[in-house]
């Protein structure tokens, strides 16, 4: 069992209180870690204004070194890592190992990012007023970063506020959730002992409620939070003097034209996007609209995957679908299938549960003012409808408070097009499932689904301010 304290300015710290971690399969104890009180939370505040000159000043290239650092000795302690996030967040053990890849690669792309540093000089002789001047305009670290992150990629997502902060010239404070701190505690010992100054990361294991009273000290000048909707609007109406960055929920939808190809091999993408990790993603497949030409066999094929798809154990390593973070949120979920089958849906596959763990569960025709269908499942869960043409398609769609990626299997260029030009989402995914992702580019979404973009390039764009020295050319 691990045993961990809260990391501020260098150093492990205790306190009078801990979180007990248990893991959501079978509840037995697998970490206990220092809860962070009002003191430390003040402590890791002053610690990163302390390290705001000595981050601003490390070079691009130290700034690469100390990611790339880091990058190999996650790359390292793949499977110790992956197996943290078996035990804390349920995370089948295949696709905790898939995470910790794309922790290391995080990093790397960071250190590139690092190494990059963006200027641009500016010739302003087109105007009379800007006469014998050019100008030169680069970007300074922001300052003080905190960076609240949920319990679904422990790692990966809280290396994507670690990344970018260190890229950018920014200490960071990080709030992990409680279900799953250990990740972000292991990571900032990582980038310490790879050459990151004293409080450039500290990391503070609290509750919600504690976590938010970082936003009270004038100092921290950007928010970075991923998370639920209502937690990150109301944290931006706190933070409304700073910079924000949201990443939030969605109900991602995908669009399957007859052209689309192999349907079986489409109906396994499409699972896997729906039911891995038990659909806890933001950008997990949940409701799928199929022509009507081809929705009979396109049902059938998806309820074959869904039936098929392994679910258990997350320590097996074949299992895809594990267990849900909490019991609530099983019960959730299973009141939620049940209100979408009173309202008409069918349910095509069997209902299943055992203890935490909720069988993937496919249903058709789910009626627009089911939560189901409204709502983020969050959950092991897709719900079918068929459309007639791709133009009504497209406002299914559009019909949701939500934007943050959505899937077209079509291999008509035009329709891949007026899909771009329609689709209000922050990113439209040709040929496969909207739950795909690279590290790189930029994430994140419209309306609901949040506000600014992640990928280590985007992020230090958030992560700085643009600043511009006037120069006389005489």
């Amino acid at each position: 069992m691990r045993e961990l304290g809260a990391f501020i300015a260098g150093e492990s710290r205790q306190s009078g209180s801990t979180i007990t971690v248990r893991s959501p399969y079978d509840r037995r104890e697998v970490a206990r870690v220092a809860r962070a009180d009002a003191d430390h939370l003040r402590e890791a505040r002053d610690a990163a204004a302390a390290a705001r000159v000595p981050m601003a000043a490390l070079s691009p290239h130290q700034r690469a070194g100390i990611l790339e650092r880091a990058a190999a000795e996650v790359g390292r302690r793949r499977d110790e890592l992956a197996q943290v996030l078996v035990e804390e967040a349920g995370k089948p053990v295949a696709l905790a190992k898939v995470e910790a890849d794309r922790c290391a690669e995080t990093f790397a792309d960071s250190a590139l990012v690092a190494r990059t540093p963006h200027a641009e000089l500016l010739d302003l002789d087109g105007f009379a007023s800007g006469a014998g001047r050019m100008g030169l305009l680069r970007r300074f670290p922001v300052g003080v970063v905190v960076g609240i992150t949920p319990f679904n990629f422990p790692l990966n997502l809280v290396a994507h506020k670690l990344g970018p902060a260190l890229a950018a010239g920014c200490p960071i404070v990080v709030k992990p959730a409680s279900q799953t701190p250990s990740p972000a505690l292991l990571l900032a010992e990582i980038l310490h002992r790879a050459g990151l100054p004293p409080g450039g990361v500290n990391v503070v294991p609290c509750g919600g409620a504690e976590g938010s009273a970082l936003l009270d000290d004038p100092r921290v000048r950007l928010l970075t939070f991923t998370g639920s909707a209502a937690v990150g609007w109301e944290l931006k109406r706190q933070a409304w003097d700073r910079k924000v960055a949201l990443e939030l929920g969605g109900n991602a939808a995908v669009i399957i034209e007859p052209d689309a190809g192999d349907l079986e091999a489409i109906a396994g993408r499409i699972a896997i996007g729906a039911y891995g990790y038990a659909g806890q993603s933001c950008i997990s497949v949940q409701r799928v609209l199929v022509h009507e030409t081809i929705a009979a066999a396109f049902l059938d094929a998806l309820a074959a995957a869904t039936t098929a798809f392994p679910t258990g154990d997350p320590a097996q390593p074949e299992t895809l679908c594990g267990p849900m973070i909490t019991a609530g949120d099983a019960d959730r979920i299973e009141a939620w299938i049940a209100d979408a089958e009173r309202r008409g849906a069918r349910c095509v596959t069997e209902r299943r549960r055992e203890g935490p763990v909720v069988f993937p569960a496919l249903l058709d025709r789910v009626p627009t003012d089911a939560a189901l269908w409204s709502d983020e499942a969050f959950a092991p869960v897709a719900a079918g409808r068929p459309y007639r043409d791709f133009e009504e398609a497209l406002a299914i769609v559009n019909d949701s408070r939500f934007g943050l990626q959505a899937g077209v299997f079509t291999r008509d260029v035009e329709k891949i097009q007026k899909a771009f030009e329609t689709l209000e989402v922050g990113a439209v995914i040709q040929g496969d499932m909207p739950s795909w992702r690279s590290d790189p580019m930029p994430y994140g979404g419209v309306r609901q689904s949040g506000v600014g973009r992640e990928g280590p390039r985007f992020a230090v764009e958030e992560m700085t301010e643009p600043r511009l020295l006037v120069l006389r050319k005489d």
